[in-house]
């Protein structure tokens, strides 16, 4: 079977081979609804397969097609059957979703980031995207699935900020947290968190304001750092 979008030919049954796209006419229609054989199993797998891609240069998200975003969106991951320790520690892989936003200071125009938060699933402040790194993906792809499931946004993953060992809160175990920047190139309408999470784009003063995290605090400084680095040069 084949979904056809208004660009690529995608087979389901090569998942999860890197990439099951080929080049066809534009003309070909799209099935007006989905079928319902598609369920959420199906939704976590086009999201692993098709978030590298979407991240790469060669791919604008311009052109993704409304009915595989749909089905991107169907299901968050849950359980920690695949998920990473080390020395005990929970491996856990975070994410800061950025842009840039022009604004004019004294007549000339200027670019200040704005970042997305989240709220917390215990209703207390706002954070970054988060959650379990599992042994069937790299840290970059858990970055950018956990990002996709709890933010609702598609980009480019950068180089890692740092790692930071933290206390969880609900638990008495110690986790160590990785995070990485995120280029935002799509926000989507809906994903899968949508109704348990709210999200907000916020200045760098504000982010600091609401989120409660010192680590997280620790890591937005280490990117504003870097993107000054890069203004400089």
């Amino acid at each position: 079977m084949y979904i056809y979008t208004h660009h690529f030919k995608f087979c389901p049954s090569l998942l999860p081979s890197r990439f099951a796209f080929s080049l066809i006419r534009p003309s070909l229609p799209f099935p007006p609804s989905l079928p319902s054989q598609f369920d959420s199993s199906m939704g976590l797998a086009l999201s692993r397969v098709l978030l590298p891609f979407l991240s790469s240069k060669i791919f604008s998200v311009d052109l993704f097609p409304k009915q595989l975003e749909n089905m991107m969106c169907l299901v968050s991951r849950t359980g920690r059957h695949l998920q990473r320790y080390d020395r005990g520690c929970r491996l856990v892989v975070g994410c800061i979703p950025y842009r840039y936003r022009e604004t004019c200071v004294d007549g000339d125009l200027k670019e200040e980031i704005e970042v997305l938060l989240i709220s917390a699933q215990n209703g207390h402040g706002m954070q970054f995207p988060k959650g379990g790194w599992e042994i069937d993906e790299s840290m970059e792809q858990a970055a950018s699935r956990e990002t996709l499931e709890e933010a609702g946004v598609v980009g480019k993953v950068e180089s890692k900020l740092g790692t930071w060992n933290y206390k969880s809160k609900r638990q008495a175990t110690v986790h160590e947290g990785y995070m990485f920047p995120l280029l935002v190139k799509k926000q989507l309408e809906d994903w899968p968190e949508k109704n348990i999470r709210k999200r907000r784009w916020l200045s760098v003063a504000e982010a600091k304001e609401v989120c409660p995290h010192a680590w997280m605090k620790e890591a937005l400084d280490v990117l504003v750092s870097r993107q000054s680095q890069v203004k400089q040069k």
